[in-house]
C-alpha cells in the first residue's frame, strides 16, 4: 500500500533528538530517510548507550527516533565526501539537519550551496533560536529552551521553584514542527515545483504550543504563573488528588462534570453549600472543596475511582507508569501507535489511516550500515565506494 511519502527521499544529518525526532515521524510515513554520521556516529548513540537488538552499542534516545531509517557514515571533514555529499543532493527531495547555524555552510553543504544545485529541493535546519538574530548562533538543548520559552515558568508549585517538564517537551515540540513544515514544503512544492527553506526554531516551535498561555498574557493581561497539576481552566475540581492507594488527576471542568462528581461521591452539599455555588466560588474556596473531596475518595482505590467517574462522564485517570501505559489494553486497537520490531516496543506515530498510514517496518541502522548500497544506487562507482568507505577515510 501507497503510503504519503512513498517516493520521496530524505538526507537526513540531524542528531539527538529534536532533529532525528522530525526525519522519524516521515520514515514512518514511506519516506527513505539516508541517516548520515561522522565516524565514531552521532552522539545520542552513545548517550546512556547500551547492547541493542543487532549488537551494536545504542541507546534508548537513538532507538526511538531512528527507525525506519538507512543509515550511511561519512567523513565530512575530507573533500571527497563533501563532493558525494553534493552528489547525494542532486537525488533527494529534502535535505535535513539541526546543527548550529552557520555549520553546514562551513562545511560547504550548507542551504545556497545545495539549492543551486538542486533548486527543488527541500532543506530544513532545526535550531534553537532560527537561522537570524541575537541569538541564532548560541547552543541549545531541551533544557535551555524550556528555560526561555517560558515553559518552566508555568511548571510544577511555586514554593519548589521553576520546574522542568519530566521528558524532552521542547525538542519533541520542534521535531513535530520540523516534521510538519517539509510535509508543507513538499505540497507546495507539488503547486510551484520551487524548492524551499524549512527554518525551524525550537523557541517559536515551543510558544506555538503554549499559545493559549501566551494570549493570557497577551490578551488578556494575565500574567501566567504556576499552578502544580491545575488544568488550564484552573478548575479547583480539575487537579491532583488522593485516593486510598495513591494519586489520581481528576479533569472536572464543567457544570455538567461537576453535578456528576457530587452524584458519584454522593455528596450532594457539593451542589447546596452556597461556598461551592458556582466556580468562582469553588476557587475561593478551593481549599476547603478539595479537603472535603479527598475525604470522600480516601475511601476508595485510584482504580475504583477511575471507573466510577469515567463510567459516569467525569474524566479522570489514575497515575499510570511507563511499564503500565507501554501494555495498554488501548494499543490493540492503535496498529500505527505502540509498535513491535524484531521482540522491541517502540512508538511509532499518534494517528491512524484507513489505509497506507504510518508502520514501523525496521529498527535503527547501524552505524554506516547502508553506505555501500545507498552510494551504489546514487551512481558511485566500485572505486569511489572504496574510497570514501576505507578504513580511516
Amino acid at each position: 500500500m501507497t503510503q504519503p511519502f512513498t517516493g520521496i527521499r530524505i538526507l537526513d544529518f540531524t542528531q539527538v533528538f529534536a532533529g532525528p525526532y522530525a526525519s522519524y515521524q516521515l520514515a514512518l510515513l514511506g519516506a527513505d530517510v539516508i541517516k548520515v554520521e561522522m565516524p565514531g556516529g552521532e552522539s545520542a548513540r552513545s548517550t546512556n548507550g547500551r547492547t541493542g537488538p543487532k549488537g551494536d552499542q545504542t541507546s534508548p534516545i537513538f532507538m526511538a527516533a531512528n527507525g525506519n531509517k538507512r543509515g550511511i557514515c561519512l567523513d565530512l571533514k575530507r573533500p571527497e565526501a563533501v563532493a558525494a555529499v553534493k552528489r547525494l543532493a542532486t537525488q533527494v527531495d529534502v535535505v535535513m539537519e539541526n546543527f548550529r547555524p552557520g555549520v553546514m555552510d562551513r562545511l560547504g553543504i550548507g542551504w545556497e550551496v545545495l539549492h543551486a544545485l538542486n533548486p527543488a529541493l527541500i532543506y530544513c535546519c532545526v535550531s534553537g533560536f532560527g537561522r537570524e538574530g541575537p541569538d541564532a548562533r548560541t547552543p541549545a538543548y531541551d533544557g535551555k529552551i524550556q528555560a526561555v520559552s517560558g515553559i518552566m515558568s508555568v511548571t510544577g508549585y511555586p514554593e519548589n521553584g521553576p520546574t522542568r517538564a519530566g521528558f524532552a517537551v521542547a525538542d519533541a515540540i520542534a521535531g513535530m514542527t520540523a516534521a510538519f513544515g517539509v510535509a508543507s514544503a513538499l505540497m507546495q512544492r507539488t503547486q510551484t515545483g520551487q524548492g524551499q527553506l524549512v527554518d525551524v526554531s525550537m523557541l517559536d516551535s515551543a510558544l506555538s504550543f503554549l499559545s493559549p498561555t501566551v494570549a493570557d498574557w497577551t490578551f488578556a493581561g494575565f500574567r501566567p504563573e504556576q499552578y502544580g497539576n491545575m488544568a488550564i481552566s484552573r478548575r479547583p475540581t480539575a487537579d491532583l488528588f488522593q485516593a486510598r492507594d495513591g494519586h489520581f488527576l481528576l479533569a472536572c471542568n464543567t457544570d455538567a462534570q461537576y453535578e456528576v462528581l457530587a452524584k458519584v461521591l454522593d455528596r450532594p452539599d457539593l451542589l447546596t453549600d452556597p461556598r461551592f455555588a458556582d466556580w468562582d466560588k469553588r476557587s475561593e474556596n478551593k481549599a476547603a472543596l478539595q479537603a472535603l473531596i479527598n475525604t470522600v475518595f480516601a475511601t476508595a482505590t485510584a482504580a475504583e475511582w477511575d471507573e466510577r467517574l469515567n463510567k459516569a462522564g467525569c474524566p479522570c485517570s489514575k497515575i499510570w507508569s511507563i511499564p503500565e501505559v507501554v501494555d495498554h489494553p488501548q494499543h490493540a486497537w492503535r496498529p500505527s501507535g505502540m509498535q513491535q520490531v524484531d521482540g522491541l516496543k517502540l512508538m511509532g506515530a499518534g494517528f491512524s489511516f484507513a489505509h497506507g498510514g504510518p508502520k514501523l517496518d525496521r529498527l535503527p541502522p547501524t552505524l554506516g550500515e547502508h553506505t555501500e548500497a545507498v552510494l551504489r544506487e546514487a551512481g558511485f562507482s566500485a572505486d569511489e565506494i572504496a574510497a570514501l568507505t576505507a578504513p580511516g577515510a
